[in-house]
């Protein structure tokens, strides 16, 4: 997902409904499969011809189609229209930097949501857009193409493990926006261990890598919550079974998906407070560090003020000096001015100064 470009100028001037892909290109060919299903059947398959798949949409059973890849706009344009979708929402579907969104057009809804995954290679977060559309007999799921994390659902489908294979279309929503949801503890529990570690090394030793973490962790703690707090309303209204494609029975597990939601997003906010105080305590350190070294500077400077003035008063050069012409005067001025760096640093440390 784009942070800080706004790649939708490609669009400017262009009439409502253009379909162009706006977002990262993740993989070069789509691919697109389905499960169509009822309580006693199952029949899977995969291609990345759109034709093929819907020719196996069984009007008596559950399809769900799932394309992941959105840079071949013709793909998800054929799809829409065999399914009735408006041009914006395909719009909508291929822009993948929407905010997270819920759209009720009757006959079918419209949901885009944000599926996050640490990056294996390294302590970044990945960002994909997923778009799920619920229509009567129907769902159908556009995902940018890196990964996903409904594998346990296609698992559950094909073992008719639990009711997803007895219950309607809206309850597959429901598990694939839990598993989307459930998804973000393990991004939250990543994101804890990189602050834990953060924390231990900013008590050791404060440096500017730790800063840069800081500074990291604080972005995708401010797009996590982006992503969480649009996320709340659109379950909030599938809770609430507003739309008729909801079934009373199926708007408790919605509740428990809120509820989730509600635990995810205060987990998120503890961060933000804890990463504001991990810069406080940095800023602290350096500020610390910076007055240990401006009070050993202070010091050595206290110390050399009184032989700076006695070394000055003998380099003066007048000729009437008695000092000068006695034979132990040198070494008598030496022990004097060590005597005044000893008592000075007796007294330093008397009162705690060093």
């Amino acid at each position: 997902m784009a942070k800080y470009n706004f790649p939708q100028s490609k669009k400017a001037g262009l009439p409502p409904g253009t379909f162009i892909h706006v977002g990262k290109k993740r993989v070069d060919q789509a691919n697109i499969s389905i499960f169509s299903y009822n309580s006693t059947s199952l029949k899977e398959a995969s291609s990345s011809n759109p034709e093929e798949i819907l020719n196996q949409v069984d009007p008596s059973a559950i399809s769900w189609i799932n394309v992941s890849g959105l840079s071949q706009t013709d793909i998800i344009q054929k799809i829409g229209e065999h399914f009735g979708l408006h041009p914006l929402i395909i719009e909508d579907i291929l822009d993948t930097n929407h905010r997270p969104k819920i759209e009720d057009h009757g006959s079918y809804l419209f949901t885009a949501i944000k599926m996050l995954y640490p990056d294996e290679n390294s302590s970044k977060i990945i960002y994909e857009q997923v778009s799920i559309i619920l229509g009567e007999h129907f769902v159908l799921t556009f995902q940018e193409g890196g990964r996903d994390v409904f594998d346990p659902v296609r698992e559950r489908i094909r073992t008719a493990k639990g009711k997803i294979r007895t219950l309607g279309p809206d309850y597959l929503v429901y598990t694939l926006i839990d598993a989307v949801v459930d998804h973000y503890y393990v991004v939250l529990e990543k994101i804890g261990d990189h602050i834990e570690s953060t924390e231990e090394q900013l008590v050791i030793n404060p440096t500017n890598e730790i800063m840069k973490d800081i500074h990291g962790l604080k972005n995708e703690l401010l797009f996590l919550r982006r992503s969480l707090w649009p996320l709340r309303d659109i379950v909030a209204f599938l809770e609430r079974g507003d739309s008729d494609l909801i079934a009373d029975s199926t708007a408790i597990y919605f509740r428990d998906v809120y509820d989730h939601t509600i635990q995810v997003f205060d987990t998120c906010e503890l961060f933000r407070d804890i990463i504001s105080g991990l810069l406080d305590t940095y800023l602290s350190s350096l500020s610390n560090r910076l007055n240990e070294v401006m009070k050993v500077l202070t010091v050595f400077s206290t110390i050399f003020i009184p032989l700076t003035f006695i070394v000055g008063i003998y380099g003066m050069n007048f000729e009437f000096m008695p000092e000068l012409k006695w034979p132990w005067s040198y070494p008598a001025l030496w022990v004097f001015m060590i005597s005044v760096v000893v008592i000075m640093i007796r007294y330093f440390r008397k009162r705690r100064w060093i």
